[in-house]
């Protein structure tokens, strides 16, 4: 049988090292030998001697969603075996973390990590709201994260003499050393959220990055996480 679909790059060949490796843009390739973590319902195929396990839904088995405040369900992955993840076919990417790194993320970005990384969920400095906060999940330590992002990311650099402003919907995550504060602008609420008369964006400062998606989270998209 000839095809493109039977291309090399298609075709999952056994993992070299255990960890996680891209696949392809899309999806992540997981080799397990012990333990990691991903998100419920990211898991697209696998093979192996593996065991999927809910995490509880306390504190330490849920990654805060920016915003609203609802929980991202994780999942334990243990065993020796292979296992691949994605999810709504978004683009993949994998961050390294090394020894006094520290990632904020936003719940809906993570896909899965190693379990060497220590993560909780914070309440994003001087970003109180009225019926709850700006959530997001704080990774520390040694080891792999794989992010994604609908679209290609757009990164940008934040230093002391020139903060970014972004929007709450948009933000995928930013170095946790940045401050990080909430700007509300009525003057351009017209053009941004449809018109609704106000706009708020994250105000990050200090020295470091944020990470940022080309699209606002939809209602659709919202009720779809």
């Amino acid at each position: 049988m000839k095809s493109d679909l039977f291309a090399a790059e298609n075709v999952a060949q056994p993992a070299q090292a255990p960890g996680m490796t891209l696949q392809n843009s899309k999806s992540v390739k997981y080799a397990v030998n012990g333990e990691m973590h991903a998100r419920q319902g990211a898991m697209i195929a696998y093979r192996g001697n593996l065991q999927f396990e809910r995490k509880g839904q306390g504190v330490g088995g849920m990654l805060k969603r920016a915003v609203t405040g609802e929980g991202l369900p994780l999942m334990a992955v243990r065993g020796q075996g292979e296992a691949w993840f994605a999810h709504e076919a978004q683009n993949c990417f994998i961050v390294d973390l090394e020894q006094g790194d520290a990632l904020t993320v936003n719940g809906r970005n993570v896909l899965c990590f190693d379990a060497t990384l220590s993560y909780e969920i914070k309440m994003v400095k001087g970003a109180g709201m009225t019926g709850g906060g700006l959530f997001n999940s704080l990774f520390t330590g040694f080891g792999k994260l794989a992010v994604v992002c609908d679209g290609s990311p757009l990164v940008i650099p934040v230093t002391p003499q020139m903060p970014v402003y972004v929007d709450t919907d948009a933000v995928v995550g930013w170095s946790a050393q940045l401050n990080t504060s909430l700007h509300r602008s009525q003057s351009i609420g017209s053009m941004i959220r449809g018109g609704s008369g106000e706009a708020v964006q994250l105000v990050l400062q200090g020295e470091g990055f944020v990470i940022v998606r080309p699209s606002e989270l939809t209602p659709q998209k919202a009720t779809a996480h």
